[in-house]
């Protein structure tokens, strides 16, 4: 029998919720509670599509015409968004990735990102996937092997289910983000603006509607905890993802760009650590010093 296109298939277990994290990407397919699917994700069959559910590393989003400069000398990754001319969404999303510990609710998933003439850096990299009472959570460690500093971000691409309908136009969402990315036609940033009444201001749960989105928010309220929560809510629960400081921007992607059995199935709700295109403008950019970690966090809950 051949292999799924996303490789081995682990599953997780934890009281009334399982969740299936596939060895392509150290993506994460599917997540359901008591029997309902949290995520508009894709069947052990099927290739992934729209980056559903996979990490963004080392970069998320875009990098513009997949050419920047580092340390005085220029480099240029693969263009990967071969329509708009950009590097999309990092390196790892297509490698095998390892399962180098398990349990029947965890599994830490590692690879080693060897150097490339893009990206001539080497990075050790880890996701944990852990079930708990609280729901999912996903901690991204990441450790500069390099002998080099080196400039870094990740981001994930989970689409969530509107509970209990078929499409998101009638679900109600929450996103408390004070500003949002002014972009070009290839979706690279040229300025922020408030979203203070505009089609983006969703800091009060309102119906989804008709919205056409693929921006990028930031500027994002935090509650006590430190923690900025999403809400997609329908007739039967809502889905809360959130993320820790680490992730101060939130691209937001309604799935119209898609083809139409997918389209607008879910909302893609994208916690990044760093905007679009960082790598050429900065903003955000983490630098890694050789030897230093850096950890994340987000995480989903249903009720």
């Amino acid at each position: 029998m051949s292999r799924p296109p996303s490789g081995e298939q682990i599953e997780l277990s934890h009281r009334d919720q399982s969740a299936v994290v596939v060895e392509v990407g150290a993506g994460l397919r599917s997540y359901t509670v008591a029997g309902r699917e949290i995520l508009d994700g894709y069947g052990v069959d099927q290739l992934c599509t729209g980056g559903r559910g996979q990490p963004l590393i080392p970069w998320p989003n875009r990098v513009r015409d997949g050419r920047y400069e580092w340390n005085g000398k220029p480099l240029q990754l693969d263009i990967t968004e071969p329509a708009r001319n950009n590097a999309l969404h990092g390196l790892v999303n297509w490698r095998s990735w390892t399962a180098a510990q398990r349990t029947p609710s965890r599994v830490a998933m590692t690879h080693l990102l060897h150097p490339t003439p893009g990206y001539p850096f080497e990075l050790e990299l880890e996701i944990d996937y852990e079930l708990g009472d609280d729901g999912l959570t996903v901690t991204a460690t990441t450790l500069n092997a390099s002998d080099e500093r080196c400039p870094y971000g990740i981001g994930w691409h989970p689409y969530i289910a509107p509970p209990g309908l078929e499409f998101i136009n009638d679900c109600e969402l929450t996103l408390p983000a004070a500003s949002y990315q002014l972009a070009d036609e290839r979706l690279i940033p040229t300025g922020n603006a408030s979203v203070e009444g505009t089609q983006f201001d969703f800091r009060r749960s309102r119906r989804f509607g008709d919205i056409v989105l693929d921006h990028c928010l930031l500027d994002l309220e935090r509650d006590q905890d430190e923690l900025a929560r999403m809400v997609v809510a329908g007739p039967v629960g809502s889905t809360t993802l959130w993320a820790d400081a680490n992730y101060p921007y939130l691209m937001v992607f309604s799935g119209d760009a898609l083809a139409p059995p997918e389209r607008r199935r879910g909302i893609a709700i994208e916690p990044m650590t760093c905007a679009p295109n960082a790598f050429v403008s900065g903003e955000g950019l983490i630098v890694l010093e050789p030897g230093q970690r850096h950890v994340s966090r987000w995480g989903i809950s249903f009720a």
